[in-house]
């Protein structure tokens, strides 16, 4: 696939004679062996090619697009799965110094209620290059928790939380190479954010949000956002009396799974469309759509930071996951954004989701030419903006401010993965509730006391939220590497 420039390649897809309706199969290849491997696999007409074989499409991790990107010659109706600065949101201080730009011009051109829209995110410093500045804003807090995390790692791995200066003594150490180390060893930058002490609990027990964004255009900005995510929950109940308790504190699923509580066909996720409906019956259908709505601010607003400086080539998408923690004033806090979200699934229902996701991905992606360019859905993902906000009415005007305009957004509600799973189905299979005709859903969800029992999955907490760990945990300690 990558070749040296001085040499002659004739590229990837057809000749430039050739119209995309009139190919006979999509070739693909990928460096991914797991959910997105059966879902190629499995597509109609679809035919994998290995080594330098010519492609129509690519499904690559990041660091093979780095490799190849710049030597590659790709014909227009190709596509690859990144876009080839994506790191300008997907890295931990690119994120934070895109956004804190993007606050500031808003903040100069449309003034400051516009620009605290942009407030979802922790205060952030990057390190060690902004240690100083760190050390001052330290001081002016004595007594609250930090967490430390390499920009450029995931999965858990290297984050530790701390209350003292000293505790980043070592870090900072270690950082500092000798005059004839420099030029061998580059030190790895880390963020220092503040840490949500507050974090909204379940049963107990803190948890964040996986959502997924489909971006297929920066220039103009054209992206979707999928119905359908879960939560991560923690094995050990939220305290803060024990920072270096991992079990406790991060909620990475290659974290949690270590955990001696661990149940791998259980997991410690709860589906999206659950955790809705169980916020509903808490604090009511108004508020819920507040914090989405909140949620969807915090999509759009992050995509606008980087829209001017992600090179957005016409052959790249990108299938973002995004970390949304909430705090107990319901208010939804941006941790992160991942370029290569986990689609290795954890269970069986983890699977099912991820398969209708990247099915649905494929069909927004479009390479058999099937869509008109006028859908407003797509399987479970819902096109929220367009160029500009798209409203959810068909063939109302997408113009914020005029009538009772209403984002093109469902996060949370009835999905693509939920209504596939439910075909056929009248009633709960356990208990025989009847389902409601219109959303397939028990039709007594408002009852929220049922006890751990319950098997309608709006009324019941998630398996890891329903027993009480009593384990000795492994410690967080700064510098540490959790593996997974």
């Amino acid at each position: 696939m990558s070749r040296p420039k001085n040499q002659s390649y004739k590229g990837h897809g057809l000749s430039k004679g050739k119209e995309r309706e009139q190919r006979a199969s999509i070739r693909f290849k990928t460096t991914l062996m797991n959910t997105v491997m059966d879902v190629l696999h499995n597509r109609p007409g679809w035919v994998e090619v290995k080594d330098e074989g010519e492609w129509d499409f690519y499904w690559c991790d990041v660091s093979c697009l780095r490799e190849n990107f710049d030597h590659t010659y790709m014909d227009d109706h190709v596509r690859i799965s990144h876009f080839r600065n994506h790191y300008e949101l997907t890295r931990k201080n690119y994120m934070v110094k895109n956004l804190k730009r993007f606050r500031r011009q808003l903040e100069r051109e449309a003034g400051k209620p516009e620009a605290a829209k942009c407030d979802f995110f922790p205060k952030t410093f990057e390190m060690p290059s902004e240690y100083h500045l760190f050390v001052e804003e330290f001081r002016k807090h004595p007594g609250i928790t930090w967490i430390m995390k390499p920009v450029a790692r995931s999965q858990g791995k290297g984050i530790f939380l701390f209350r003292r200066l000293k505790d980043i003594t070592d870090w900072r150490q270690d950082t500092r190479s000798s005059d004839d180390q420099k030029d061998e060893l580059p030190v790895e930058n880390y963020v220092a954010q503040r840490y949500i002490e507050n974090p909204y609990l379940i049963g107990g027990r803190k948890f964040d949000l996986r959502v997924y964004v489909l971006v297929m255009s920066y220039l103009p900005l054209r992206a979707w956002l999928y119905r359908d995510g879960f939560a991560r929950f923690s094995n050990t109940r939220f305290t803060l009396s024990s920072i270096d308790d991992q079990y406790v504190h991060l909620t990475n699923v290659a974290v949690q799974k270590m955990s001696p509580d661990y149940h791998p066909k259980k997991g410690c996720k709860w589906m999206l469309q659950h955790f809705r409906q169980y916020l509903a019956s808490k604090h009511g259908p108004q508020v819920v759509e507040a914090l989405f709505s909140d949620m969807d601010n915090i999509f759009i607003k992050s995509l606008q930071s980087v829209q001017k400086v992600i090179i957005s080539d016409k052959h790249c998408f990108e299938l973002y996951g995004y970390d949304i923690l909430i705090d107990q004033d319901l208010k939804p806090w941006l941790l992160e954004v991942n370029a290569s979200p986990s689609l290795t699934a954890s269970s069986q229902e983890d699977y099912e989701l991820k398969t209708c996701l990247l099915e649905d991905t494929l069909h927004v992606v479009d390479m058999e030419a099937r869509l008109t360019g006028k859908e407003k859905r797509v399987g479970g993902f819902d096109l929220m903006w367009n160029d500009g906000p798209v409203s959810r009415e068909e063939g109302a005007p997408d113009l914020p401010g005029m009538g009772n305009f209403v984002t093109n957004t469902h996060l949370g509600m009835q999905g693509r993965w939920e209504a596939v799973s439910m075909i056929g189905k009248t009633s709960c299979s356990n208990c025989s509730a009847p389902f409601s005709p219109r959303r397939k859903l028990p039709v007594d969800p408002g009852m929220e006391d049922r006890g751990s029992g319950s098997c309608h999955p709006a009324l019941s907490l998630p398996d890891s939220c329903q027993r009480t760990s009593q384990h000795s945990s492994p410690s967080l300690q700064a510098g540490s590497t959790f593996a997974g």
